[in-house]
């Protein structure tokens, strides 16, 4: 896995998933908590990344995981972390445990090249609606549905960096929208506004530092241009 320090407290974690695009998964290093964000494609990737953690010496800290959706690309570490706090939206403990026998795991099959050989379930064992934070770490999850009902956001008071999951992806300064249905666009847009962040580090592109909400602004128009044509 290729390793990124994005400021001193957010380190990427890159691994190849396939030609079109990599995984991103993040580590936030609090005050009184490590944040890991996404837990990847199995028990492989999150190795890399506790091993990270003695190396640095801050290993000793409570971790807590962090499902930004429930595809099977940011879930399947999760049984490494099984006696961590893992925290996810509630729609998105439900949608794994309604789906791990259907479509998560044909997903897994059909992609098997990309997943660890040990695959487990392990469900979210804290679940939020809108929102739950942690003051003292700086850190706040909340409700951004787009790409998928149960996906949530990341976000870093302290050093104002959000992770947006697979809400939309930047490739050359221009954002990509990865949504079934642009009506849920705007109000992402407004959600996004709310919060002062300097960086955006998408699911599977590189960390952004220009003004993301006007890319988005752009990309929306765009799409709503080309769906009227």
């Amino acid at each position: 896995m290729e390793t990124t320090k994005v400021t001193d407290r957010h380190i990427i974690f890159t691994t190849p998933e396939n030609a079109d695009y990599d995984v991103n998964l993040g580590l936030i290093l609090g005050k009184k908590h490590n944040f890991i964000i996404d837990t990847g494609m199995g028990a492989s990737n999150i190795y890399v990344i506790l091993e990270y953690l003695k190396h640095i010496g801050a290993a000793s800290k409570p971790i807590i995981a962090v499902n930004t959706h429930a595809h099977t690309d940011h879930i399947l570490g999760n049984w490494v972390l099984e006696d961590s706090l893992i925290v996810s939206h509630v729609l998105c403990r439900e949608l794994i445990k309604q789906n791990w026998d259907g479509s998560l795991k044909k997903d897994i099959e059909e992609n098997r090249e990309y997943f660890d050989d040990e695959i487990r379930m392990c469900l979210p064992n804290m679940v939020f609606e809108g929102s739950v934070h942690f003051p003292e770490d700086g850190i706040s999850l909340f409700h951004s549905p787009g790409h998928t009902e149960d996906g949530i956001s990341v976000y870093d008071s302290v050093d104002k960096v959000l992770y947006i999951g697979d809400n939309f992806g930047i490739f050359d300064g221009v954002a990509q929208l990865w949504v079934k249905d642009l009506q849920v666009v705007q109000p992402l847009i407004e959600i996004y506004e709310q919060y002062d962040f300097n960086i955006c580090i998408p699911s599977h592109s590189k960390p952004y530092t220009g003004n993301t909400i006007a890319l988005l602004k752009m990309a929306l128009a765009e799409a709503e241009k080309d769906q009227k044509n």
